[in-house]
């Protein structure tokens, strides 16, 4: 499995000037960076750059958040896109709708791991089935009516309690959680509503563009 190991996840945060939730339920305390020094970038310099973008860097901010707010590399994103661009529909959509189609993603947004880091770790361990058998393939374009559901042991180990079954939780509606069992089916594919509005997805097409 790709793994991008020369980044650590709040210093990305503070680079991008945003929360993009990488650490789970540490993003939502007073320990996440965001919180206790504000949107500053990393390093020594970080609050004296005050330079103006130019338009080609707008747009490399916007491609480098898509990266890592998805956890992929340059080559899997570069890729989504020509796959995108051979799709009828919205270009921007349908890369969207890609990258909300990979089981990490599902396995995240349903609330059966604590953030897409933990995602990809419990699939990699084997931890995730997909229809009642194991799958170990963060990248694995989820189908519509597959199911999506962790091992018994994992389900009921405490320091690795889902999401999932907080009382508070709600599952994107373009899925079908079953608390019950922590299990999530795929029912249709997400409109531009359902994905989140901090990715402007314009941006990225003109940056693969030029």
């Amino acid at each position: 499995m790709a793994r991008d190991t020369l980044h650590k996840k709040c210093k990305l945060c503070r680079r991008q000037g945003t929360k993009l939730y990488l650490k789970g339920s540490r993003c939502l305390s007073a320990k996440c960076p965001i919180e206790k020094k504000g949107a500053v970038p990393p390093g020594m310099h970080g609050l004296k750059r005050t330079r103006r973008p130019s338009a080609f860097g707008i747009q490399l901010h916007a491609k480098q958040k898509l990266k890592r707010i998805y956890g992929i590399l340059e080559t899997q994103l570069k890729n989504y896109y020509k796959k995108a661009k051979k799709l009828k529909g919205a270009l921007g959509l349908n890369l969207l709708i890609l990258l909300e189609k990979r089981l990490d993603n599902i396995v995240y947004v349903s609330g059966l791991a604590q953030s897409r880091s933990h995602s990809k770790q419990i699939i990699s361990h084997r931890h995730v089935l997909v229809n009642g058998k194991v799958l170990n393939i963060s990248s694995y374009s989820v189908k519509i009516g597959d199911k999506i559901s962790l091992d018994e042991k994992t389900a009921k180990k405490e320091d690795m309690k889902p999401k999932a079954s907080d009382k508070d939780f709600k599952c994107p509606d373009w899925l079908a959680l079953d608390k019950a069992k922590l299990e999530v089916e795929f029912i249709s594919k997400p409109n531009r509503d359902q994905i989140s509005q901090d990715i402007d997805e314009n941006l990225i097409i003109e940056y693969y563009s030029r």
